[in-house]
């Protein structure tokens, strides 16, 4: 399974809606898969619709594109501080990878945001049924791979996709240097 993994878009995928994305993956069981697209910031800000969890956000302080299933649903991931004074109730906070999780949004911001380093907000996610994904995966459609500690919080989204296969063993890591458009070669 992936959960807590990236998955990263091949040149081969040929989906508009994924092309050069990196989704973290936050659940995947037999039913299926969901993800978030960590590197579709909008040009949204997050205090428009959450004005409460805005001073929370990092830069791009913006609501980011998490797929294209579902745009008027809400998740949140977040990293919590190392010593907060007041934790976060059980169920608030279902940690993913490296200290980042999902977020209930629907905490007392006042309360438990001081409790918290990081929030990032998304709209929609990516979502796959039973066995989709691993057939996507076979097909060559996503690598995977490790996600690190400032990946799914990152404040240069534009470069994810880069510098995710960049830190990856060769050959993976050439594909960094694949052109935007490979006909302008």
């Amino acid at each position: 399974m992936t959960k807590g993994r990236l998955l990263v878009a091949t040149p081969l995928l040929g989906d508009p809606n994924f092309e050069r994305t990196v989704i973290l993956v936050l659940e995947h069981t037999d039913e299926g898969a969901l993800g978030i697209v960590l590197n579709r910031p909008s040009p949204l800000p997050v205090d428009e619709p959450l004005p409460d969890w805005a001073r929370f956000a990092p830069e791009p302080a913006v609501v980011f594109v998490g797929g294209p299933v579902a745009h008027g649903s809400v998740i949140a991931i977040a990293r919590p501080a190392s010593a907060p004074e007041q934790p976060l109730p059980d169920g608030a906070w279902e940690p993913v990878v490296d200290g980042v999780g999902v977020l209930d949004l629907g905490l007392d911001d006042v309360e438990f945001g001081p409790a918290l380093n990081a929030v990032r907000v998304f709209t929609g996610y990516a979502g796959w049924g039973e066995r989709q994904l691993e057939a996507e995966i076979a097909e060559g459609a996503w690598w995977i791979v490790d996600a690190e500690p400032g990946d799914a919080l990152t404040d240069d989204p534009d470069h994810l996709w880069r510098a995710v296969l960049r830190r990856q063993d060769p050959p993976l890591n050439r594909y960094a240097l694949y052109p935007d458009d490979v006909l302008a070669n």
